[in-house]
């Protein structure tokens, strides 16, 4: 890799090494590795290996904090979309690691600067060592830096304007039963109706909303329910 392009990604990183043989080890393919003459030349299985981990609870941390209101499964399912190999190859394209690559004459040969697999794998492995040297904090700092944008996506197409579904996965989660929605007012002409829907639990008023249909009253019901902390209160109910 030309001293450009490192200095352009330890920027876009948000981390400067100390050692520059980590991130050339952390795109260097096993391929380059066996083809090489010096018998010290290092791939980047070991340390993808470690990104790995790292990164699971890296972004695992970070969404936890990010939003409160989306129940476990949610959480899994957005780490599940970013943290996959499509996920982490798109990361790598936007951070231009293709030209970085240290590839074998024959992935060289069948396009590897541009395969999902080898990308996502030295993401990873940069990140494995970033911890290696940084530790845990610089390694979380990286994630929350290059994560964020596609972790927001991913959590606005699910939940950004459903929030029926954020209270519905929520309460099933944590007690195994589903909200109540009830129609309690109707205002306005016919061609301007307002409804008002209430929504419950057990008995239990969550939330209140008015929209010109029942589906947007609906909506803005349960976004009341989680924006004024529907959960207080109901632990104490049985499952």
């Amino acid at each position: 890799m030309s001293e450009f392009l490192m200095e352009k990604l330890q920027l876009d990183l948000g981390y400067t090494f100390l050692n520059p043989d980590l991130p050339v080890q952390a795109l260097t393919h096993k391929s380059y590795s066996n083809e090489c003459r010096e018998s010290d030349v290092g791939h980047n299985e070991r340390l993808e290996f470690l990104g790995d981990a790292v990164l699971e609870l890296a972004v695992s941390d970070l969404i936890y904090r990010m939003y409160p209101d989306i129940p476990e499964g949610g959480l899994t399912r957005i780490r599940a979309e970013v943290v996959c190999e499509k996920g982490l190859n798109r990361i790598a394209v936007r951070l231009n690691l293709g030209p970085g690559l240290r590839l074998g004459r024959g992935e060289e040969k069948c396009g590897g600067r541009s395969k999902a697999s080898l990308l996502s794998d030295a993401l990873e492995a940069l990140i494995g060592a970033v911890f290696l040297e940084g530790g845990f904090l610089a390694a979380c700092q990286l994630v929350k830096k290059v994560f964020t944008p596609d972790l927001e996506r991913s959590a606005n197409l699910r939940y950004g304007t459903d929030y029926k579904t954020a209270l519905q996965e929520n309460l099933q989660a944590r007690f195994g039963r589903l909200p109540e929605y009830q129609l309690i007012q109707i205002d306005g002409p016919d061609h301007g109706r307002v409804f008002t829907i209430q929504v419950s639990f057990d008995g239990r008023e969550l939330g209140c909303g008015e929209g010109s249909s029942k589906k947007q009253a609906e909506q803005n019901a349960a976004s009341e329910a989680l924006l004024h902390s529907f959960v207080v209160g109901l632990e104490e109910i049985d499952d």
